[in-house]
C-alpha cells in the first residue's frame, strides 16, 4: 500500500512538472510574439531609458569610488 501512495505522488509530481514546462514554453512564445509585434515601441522605450541608466551607473560608480 505504501508503494501505491508513492507511485501516486510521483505521477502527480510528474504531471505538475509537465504543466509548468508547458506553461513556461507558452509564456516564452507569447513574449517573443509581443516583441516582434511591438518592436518599434520597444526600441523607443530602450532609447528613453539610456539616459536614466547612465545616470544610475554614474551614481553607483561615484558611490564605489567614495569608499
Amino acid at each position: 500500500m505504501a508503494g501505491e501512495e508513492k507511485k501516486c505522488c510521483d505521477s502527480k509530481k510528474t504531471l505538475s512538472t509537465l504543466f509548468k514546462v508547458v506553461l513556461g514554453l507558452a509564456f516564452l512564445v507569447l513574449g517573443g510574439l509581443a516583441i516582434l509585434k511591438w518592436w518599434k515601441a520597444l526600441l523607443l522605450i530602450v532609447k528613453g531609458c539610456i539616459g536614466l541608466f547612465l545616470i544610475l551607473a554614474g551614481v553607483i560608480t561615484l558611490a564605489i569610488a567614495k569608499e
